[in-house]
């Protein structure tokens, strides 16, 4: 698939991941595996450790543990390529659920499509432990407008 291999991250991985788990303490509850793995060329891989708290019935990891990885992967994009501020925000996120996933690690390769000044377009293929696609989401976040600069410090 096609990506911006002139979009470069500018937070290594270590500071993203830092950055999440200190603005986002609630990924604690049920979430704290989730991380970043790999930044580059608008792209990131994002990973976590699924249990038995993200099952559903049948043995199946849950719709709303899917929706979270494929919300905070893309968050994590937003972040490492957009920069730190925190206060940018998902404005559409559709998935589609494609086979049931076991317990175990999931992968979220998510790949920025346009990264503008007000928007951030991705899609996000959520892999379950045996490799195969379980889910593929799409969505936009809302970046947050840059205060002015008051006339005195211009």
């Amino acid at each position: 698939m096609p990506h911006h291999t002139d979009l470069q991250p500018r937070l290594s991985i270590a500071d993203v991941n830092l950055l999440l788990h200190r603005e986002y303490p609630q990924l604690a509850n049920g979430f704290e595996s989730l991380r970043a793995e790999t930044l580059g060329d608008g792209t990131a891989l994002v990973t976590m450790e699924a249990d038995e708290r993200h099952l559903r019935p049948g043995n199946t990891i849950s719709g709303p543990t899917l929706f979270t990885l494929a919300d905070v992967a893309a968050y994590i994009c937003i972040l490492a390529f957009g920069g730190p501020d925190t206060l940018s925000v998902t404005t559409n996120l559709n998935i589609n659920f494609m086979r049931k996933a076991a317990a175990g690690k999931l992968c979220a390769h998510t790949r920025i499509l346009k990264l503008g000044k007000s928007l951030m377009v991705f899609d996000c293929d959520l892999v379950g432990p045996d490799g195969k696609t379980a889910a593929h989401a799409t969505g936009t976040y809302s970046i947050p407008p840059t205060p002015a600069l008051p006339a005195s410090s211009r």
